[in-house]
């Protein structure tokens, strides 16, 4: 049985009553905080650890502080156990803190109010590794193609605006007559050289542009359709958001949290607009008495095997094992297309812009017989 959550507000005993009105906006991001997702699963993996050994809250606390190499840190922690000793719930210690978000306030105050806080420091630690292990697999798929890319641009933007001009001057003063490939090439480089200050400042209009409706609903549903239409990267960025989803709920179901409110919580911290719109008409489905695996089925985003799995977990109550299941085996599967992707596109860089490359020395070359022909 679900609890409304616009009824969550004021008694404190009770898991059913407390405010939940504010949910995560975003996915968990430890970016630009001093307490980074990298300091995180370790902290709530070592504190599930002396926990579950039998070590007070607040002594597990002091033992991880003095740990702490960072000044910062060190003080971070400490002032949660101070609140702690002046009978503050730990929940409360970390709500106001800029370095924790609301999603991680929510699922201790679950955990306190349950009494499983020690399972759920232990998924919030397995919650920030898979996400610390995803982030480094896409960037570490990513990072080479990445600065192939952008050295190569620079070098064929560097012979389009000096190389090709001396080579356009020697022939116009020699009145050689141009091929129409050397003519493509030079009238690019006029291009390029008449038109760069205009292009680089309409690209940063772009990308203020984009911030200023990048939370505007119509651009979500542009820029997500597009998205998930791009072959191989579309298929990644959906299963790496359907990923977050798992998670998200798994660590909710070990809460206790029922079904329809971990789909409500997930709804608002899932920043996909596809997703947001699947969550919130599986909302409506499940209160009108539909099962989630029945209700899954009305959205292509999720996959058969997903559903599958979910019918089983409804008739075997096994909720919080199958979503387990379900964000290791789609880990897996980004790990994987993560490593494929960073394997095909570094082939295909380097030919295109070896191509490109080529292509612009051919075109400055082909001049040069007509030339030497002239000036013998």
């Amino acid at each position: 049985m679900a609890f409304k959550l616009e009824n969550i507000k004021t008694q404190k005993r009770q898991v059913n009553n407390f405010d939940l009105e504010k949910l995560l906006k975003t996915e968990i991001t430890g970016f630009g905080n001093s307490f980074s997702n990298k300091k995180k699963e370790a902290f709530y993996t070592e504190l599930s650890v002396l926990l579950n050994a039998g070590i007070n809250l607040k002594e597990a606390l002091v033992l991880i502080a003095n740990e702490q190499k960072k000044r910062t840190d060190k003080e971070l922690l400490e002032t949660m156990v101070n609140t702690i000793l002046d009978g503050t719930p730990f929940s409360e210690s970390i709500k106001n803190s800029k370095d924790f978000t609301e999603y991680e306030y929510y699922s201790l105050k679950i955990g306190e109010e349950t009494g499983t806080l020690q399972k759920v420091t232990k998924e919030l630690g397995l919650f920030f590794r898979r996400r610390n292990e995803q982030r480094r697999t896409v960037l570490n798929a990513l990072s080479y193609p990445i600065v192939v890319l952008i050295t190569a641009m620079l070098a064929v933007l560097f012979m389009l605006h000096y190389v090709v001009p001396m080579f356009a001057d020697i022939f116009n003063q020699n009145q050689v007559e141009l091929p129409w490939l050397t003519k493509m090439v030079v009238a690019t480089s006029n291009l390029f050289q008449r038109y760069f200050w205009a292009a680089l400042l309409l690209l940063v209009l772009i990308f203020v542009l984009r911030k200023i409706i990048s939370k505007k609903i119509w651009y979500r549903k542009v820029a997500s359709k597009l998205l998930l239409k791009i072959p191989f990267i579309g298929d990644l960025v959906r299963k790496m958001y359907i990923g977050q989803f798992t998670q998200a709920v798994a660590l909710l179901t070990t809460a206790k949290v029922p079904v329809l409110n971990s789909i409500q919580l997930t709804k608002k911290m899932i920043d996909f607009y596809p997703l947001q719109t699947a969550l919130q008409h599986i909302e409506s489905k499940i209160l009108q008495g539909n099962s989630l695996s029945e209700s899954l089925k009305e959205h292509s985003i999720f996959d058969a095997k997903m559903i599958s799995l979910l019918k089983v977990a409804e008739e075997t109550n096994q909720n919080e094992f199958i979503f387990e299941r379900l964000t290791t085996q789609y880990n897996d599967e980004i790990q994987y297309k993560s490593k494929m992707l960073s394997t095909v596109l570094e082939p295909l860089i380097i030919i295109f812009l070896g191509a490109l490359v080529a292509v612009i020395l051919i075109a400055m070359y082909l001049p040069m017989f007509t030339l030497s022909t002239v000036l013998g």
